[in-house]
C-alpha cells in the first residue's frame, strides 16, 4: 500500500480545523500531519513537516493564504496546495491559481468536495468546485475577446505583506522582524502605501485591508 497523502491545514478558526481534520483523517489515503492558525505558521509548519498538500484559509492573520501560498510555491515548488474559502469571489479564484494553488474549495462544500480535491491535487490536476467553471470560463473569454488584461493589482506582492502587517496592528520593528528586513525599509514601504492609495493614515490603511478582504472586519 502507498503512503497516505500527509497534509498541512492552516484556518485561524480551530473548530474549522477540527471540522476539516475530521473529514480529512477519515479517509484511508489522507492524513493531517501539522496544523496552523496563521499563513505565517503555516510557511513553518510547511518548512518542518515537509507535507505533500497544503490547505489554507484565504483570510488567516498576519499573511493570508495567498501570500502564504505564494512564499510556499517558491521555497517548496514540489508541495501542492488547495484553498479553502468561505470567498465564492472570481478574484481570488484567480489571485490562488497565480499563487500556485491547484484547487479553490468552498467550506460550505468541503464535506462534499475536499477530499476529492485533495486527490486531484495529488494526481497533479486542478480543481474547480462545481457552479464555477462556466462562470469563470465565460468572463475569461469576455475579457480576453474584449482584449483586457486581468485586473491588475495596485500595490506590490511585498506592500500587500506590510499593508497586512499594518493593519493588524504591529509596529514597524515587529514587521522588520517578521519578515527580515529593516525598519527602514518598512517605513519606506508604507510610505509608499500612502502615496499609491491615495490614503492618510494607519485607520484608513486599516480599511482599504478591509475592502481588499486581507484582514477580517
Amino acid at each position: 500500500m502507498t503512503e497516505p497523502t500527509r497534509i498541512l491545514l492552516a484556518d485561524d478558526h480551530a473548530l474549522v480545523r477540527r471540522g476539516v481534520r475530521l473529514i480529512l483523517d477519515g479517509q484511508p489515503d489522507l492524513t493531517v500531519v501539522a496544523e496552523a492558525g496563521d499563513g505565517a505558521e503555516a510557511v513553518e509548519a510547511a518548512r518542518e513537516h515537509r507535507p505533500d498538500l497544503a490547505i489554507l484559509d484565504i483570510a488567516m492573520p498576519r499573511l493570508t493564504g495567498l501570500q502564504a501560498a505564494r512564499e510556499l510555491s517558491r521555497r517548496l515548488p514540489d508541495l501542492r496546495i488547495l484553498m479553502l474559502t468561505m470567498y465564492d469571489n472570481e478574484q481570488y479564484f484567480f489571485e490562488a491559481l497565480s499563487a500556485g494553488a491547484s484547487g479553490y474549495v468552498l467550506k460550505s462544500v468541503a464535506d462534499r468536495d475536499l477530499v476529492e480535491a485533495c486527490r486531484a491535487a495529488m494526481r497533479g490536476e486542478s480543481f474547480l468546485y462545481p457552479g464555477t467553471v462556466s462562470t469563470l470560463i465565460r468572463s475569461y473569454l469576455d475579457r480576453a475577446r474584449d482584449g483586457a488584461d486581468l485586473p491588475a493589482k495596485p500595490i506590490t506582492h511585498r506592500e500587500e505583506e506590510i499593508l497586512k502587517l499594518v493593519a493588524e496592528g504591529h509596529t514597524s520593528r515587529q514587521i522588520a522582524d517578521l519578515l527580515h528586513i529593516s525598519v527602514k525599509t518598512v517605513e519606506r514601504h508604507r510610505a509608499n502605501l500612502l502615496q499609491k492609495l491615495a490614503l492618510r493614515d494607519r485607520l484608513e490603511l486599516t480599511r482599504y485591508a478591509i475592502r481588499a478582504g486581507l484582514i477580517e472586519p
